[in-house]
């Protein structure tokens, strides 16, 4: 037997013990939470689970083994606030859970013929999302910013509206995220759409004709590669790719190129130079279907929610154990500073699952109580090719 095999037996047989010590540690957990039950005491007792971290990392004097020993111990409380919820119902008592409860209450059912509205002009690729979500007959209208986008639905001027939220080669769309935590809206559905950008102009211009370029900032960004070619243009961020393309129609000027898609080249009569042009081939960008109120369709396998941690060593990992413990799979975890509240963040987070299966009352229990502000902001399909 070689020296490896000897540790190795050493820790199976380590582990027996500790396997054994964990059921016991588990059937007095039991205990507790009937306690908890016949008393109607929370499961979470924040301050308690403090103490017994701060008592279990003072057993180990070496400091590098004090965070491992926390994690352990997080864990471990965590698996016995999953065991202890099968046995306590808690009510409405946390402002998180109680604000889903309400959206519930409120959902609707899906509407027909719907009324969609996107940020930008005919020819975008959000448009082409809309499209491909709700299929060719939609009736979508473009607006010029996101902010005008989500006051539509506020006004029921639109059923839904369709907004891109990252894309795979520039990340997040910041500006969609940070609408999304101040408006009380609901996540209804997503969609994917290829992104490839096209240099257009107007017929019969040539690259030698070209001095200035108009695209999205995202358009420019995706294309750097392909516009280092050609230092001397003059790159000019615009609202949309789409609206740079109408830019350079309208404007009739025949020094002017616009990153745009093959769909808004078409539509506004240019002629395209060059495509693909964006350097990333596998370029995606994923967009967010947004209701005015909580819609539950068929088939959902995907949570979004949003919440604020305080700021305190821990408050995030913790958090994160709730996941690991009940098997969801963590898909997303994106961060937005608060406004007016220094260094302190809000965390959007997307995992697996059906908010009404067995079981996920306790997690939302578990994340309203571990947190604040949290808002669940749809439950829905994912985006399957």
């Amino acid at each position: 037997m070689s020296q490896l095999d000897q540790y190795r037996q050493q820790i199976d047989a380590i582990d027996a013990e500790l396997v054994q010590l964990f059921l016991k540690r588990m059937a007095v957990t039991q205990k507790v939470g009937e306690y908890k039950k016949e008393q109607g005491l929370p499961v979470l007792d924040s301050q308690r689970e403090k103490q017994v971290i701060a008592a279990k990392t003072a057993l180990t004097p070496d400091p590098a083994t004090k965070a491992d020993v926390a994690a352990l111990y997080e864990s471990i409380m965590a698996i016995s606030r999953k065991q202890q919820r099968k046995l306590v119902q808690e009510g409405a008592e946390d402002e998180g859970f109680a604000r889903w409860l309400r959206a519930r209450q409120n959902q609707r059912m899906p509407v027909t013929a719907p009324r969609v509205v996107y940020q930008g002009e005919p020819g975008a690729y959000s448009e082409e999302a809309a499209v491909g979500f709700f299929g060719e007959t939609v009736q979508a209208r473009g607006l010029p910013w996101f902010n005008d986008v989500f006051q539509a639905l506020a006004n029921g001027d639109a059923d839904y509206a369709i907004l891109p939220i990252e894309n795979s080669s520039t990340g997040s769309i910041r500006q969609v995220y940070d609408l999304l935590a101040q408006y009380d809206f609901s996540l209804v559905g997503e969609w994917q759409v290829k992104v490839e950008h096209c240099l257009a102009a107007l017929p019969e211009v040539t690259l030698d004709d070209i001095q200035t370029v108009y695209s999205h900032e995202q358009g420019l960004q995706q294309c750097d590669r392909f516009l280092d070619q050609y230092r001397a243009w003059i790159k000019v961020p615009t609202l949309d790719t789409a609206g740079s393309a109408k830019q350079v129609k309208e404007t009739g000027n025949r020094t002017a190129a616009a990153i745009c898609s093959q769909r808004a080249a078409r539509l506004y009569g240019l002629d395209i130079l060059a495509c693909p042009i964006n350097h990333n081939t596998a370029n995606f960008t994923r967009f967010m279907v947004v209701s005015p109120r909580l819609e539950l369709r068929e088939s959902r396998d995907k949570i979004a929610a949003v919440f604020s941690l305080p700021h305190q060593s821990g408050s995030l990992h913790e958090i994160l154990t709730v996941f690991a413990v009940h098997g969801l799979n963590l898909q997303k975890l994106e961060s937005r500073p608060i406004p007016d509240r220094g260094w302190e963040y809000r965390f959007f987070v997307e995992f697996t699952g059906d908010i009404t299966a067995p079981g996920m009352d306790g997690v939302l229990h578990e994340l309203s109580q571990l947190s604040a502000d949290l808002r669940i902001l749809g439950n829905f399909k994912g985006y399957v090719e």
